[in-house]
């Protein structure tokens, strides 16, 4: 009997799935021992400190809702090629160049080098579009 597995493809989706918590925590790093007067990280108004933030914690939380905004995509194309009976090298091979360019794009945002980062993020699109397809017949 063909039991099945959790492929490459679908542990692309779950590091996918936490990379907002990685951009979150690069967000709040070194300010969660400070006190909240000191501009520590305030845990109950959590999204309003955010966004009093700026520079390259505010980037950081702008790479945590386009994170949010990008998983739905992924893990849909990898669903549907799965579903499709796409060939699973390939599939894998596409999923692990999303995440890899997603944590291009995270490291371009954050140091803000907005050209390189619009060219990774269209890059990982067209990765994610390509994910979808492979199953077509």
């Amino acid at each position: 009997m063909n039991y099945p597995h959790f492929t490459l493809a679908y542990w692309c989706v779950l590091i996918v799935a936490l990379l907002p918590l990685l951009c979150a925590g690069i967000a709040k790093s070194g300010t969660i021992t400070k006190s909240r007067r000191e501009g520590g990280f305030d845990n109950n108004n959590p999204r309003s400190w955010l966004a009093r933030q700026s520079d390259w914690r505010a980037r950081a939380n702008a790479a945590q809702a386009n994170s949010f905004e990008a998983f739905p995509f992924f893990a849909a194309a990898v669903i549907i090629a799965h579903q499709l009976g796409a060939s699973q090298a390939p599939l894998d091979a596409l999923s692990f160049l999303f995440v890899v360019l997603r944590l291009i794009y995270i490291m371009m945002y954050v140091g803000d080098a907005a050209t390189i980062r619009s060219l990774v993020w269209v890059l990982a699109l067209a990765a994610n579009v390509g994910i979808m397809f492979l199953g077509y017949r």
